[in-house]
C-alpha cells in the first residue's frame, strides 16, 4: 500500500483530513502545502468549462489537467476522478485506471457509487489500483437539483449498506456528499476507513471543497460552500491597475523594457 494512503487511513479518529481540488500546477503547488489530499475532480467541467453536468467531462480532459497538477504536488496524496462512462464494467475500469496512473503518476482514482460498483472496486484493488469511494449525492448520475441524502430511514440504510460494501471491496476512504449529519456520523463510526465530507457535517473524518469556490472565483450558491477569500476582487483590481498604466504609458517603464 502507498505510504501516503497509509497516512490518510491512520488519521482516522486522530486528525481531520484536508482535501481540496486542483486543476493546474499553479494552484496545486499552493494547496499542496496545506492539504492531505489533492483531488483533480471532474468538477472541472463546471468550474473551468462551464458545463451544466460532469457527464460531459471525458478522460482526456482529466488526464491533461492531472498531468499539470502532478507538477505542483509533492507532499499530498493525488487522486483523480474517473469521469462518467469510463468504468461501466471491470475491464473498462481497469484499463482506464491503469492509463490514468501511468500517464499522470497520480496516487489513486475515485469513482462514484455504492453497492452497484463494489465488484468494480474489488477488481481494481485486486489489480493494485488504489480506490477512493464516493456516495450520497453522486454528480455523474444525479438528475435535477442536488438534494441531501440520508434523512429518511430507507436512505440512511442504503447509504450505510453502500459504505460497508465499499469498505469490504477495498476502498481506502469514502467521500460523503450532501449526506445528512446523523447519517454521516453513523457511517463514520461504523467503518474503519476515513470519510471525507462535502456538505455532510463536521462528523466526517475530513472535509473537501472545490478550491475555486472557497477562493470566491465561482458564483456557486450551495449551502455547504464557505468563501474564505474574494480573489475575483483582487484580480479585477490588478487588471484595472494594468489598464490604467498602459493607457497612461507608465507601463512598460525602462525597468520592464529591453
Amino acid at each position: 500500500m502507498n505510504i501516503k494512503i497509509k497516512k490518510i487511513i491512520n488519521k482516522k479518529n486522530k486528525s481531520k483530513i484536508v482535501c481540496l481540488t486542483a486543476y493546474s500546477k499553479n494552484i496545486a503547488e499552493i494547496i499542496d502545502k496545506h492539504a492531505d489530499i489533492v483531488l483533480v475532480g471532474d468538477s472541472l467541467g463546471s468550474v473551468i468549462y462551464n458545463y451544466s453536468t460532469t457527464r460531459k467531462v471525458d478522460l482526456k480532459m482529466m488526464l491533461e489537467h492531472t498531468k499539470s497538477v502532478r507538477q505542483g504536488v509533492k507532499k499530498s496524496l493525488l487522486v483523480i476522478d474517473l469521469p462518467y462512462n469510463t468504468y461501466r464494467n471491470k475491464s473498462e475500469a481497469l484499463k482506464n485506471s491503469k492509463k490514468a496512473i501511468k500517464e499522470t503518476k497520480c496516487d489513486a482514482i475515485k469513482i462514484e457509487g455504492g453497492t452497484r460498483v463494489k465488484h468494480i472496486v474489488t477488481h481494481l484493488v485486486k489489480n493494485n489500483i488504489p480506490v477512493m469511494g464516493h456516495i450520497g449525492v453522486t454528480p455523474q448520475t444525479v438528475k435535477g437539483k442536488f438534494k441531501s441524502k440520508g434523512k429518511t430511514k430507507l436512505e440512511k440504510q442504503k447509504l450505510i449498506r453502500d459504505a460497508i460494501a465499499l469498505e469490504k471491496s477495498g476502498v481506502f476512504g469514502i467521500v460523503l456528499e450532501c449526506v445528512y449529519g446523523d447519517t454521516s456520523k453513523r457511517i463514520t463510526n461504523l467503518i474503519k476507513i476515513p470519510t471525507i465530507g462535502i456538505g455532510a457535517s463536521v462528523n466526517c473524518d475530513g472535509q473537501v471543497l472545490v478550491t475555486d469556490d472557497i477562493l470566491g472565483l465561482t458564483g456557486a450558491k450551495i449551502k455547504f460552500i464557505k468563501r474564505y477569500a474574494n480573489i475575483k476582487k483582487e484580480i479585477s483590481s490588478a487588471v484595472s491597475k494594468f489598464k490604467q498604466e498602459v493607457k497612461s504609458k507608465r507601463y512598460p517603464s525602462k525597468k520592464y523594457s529591453y
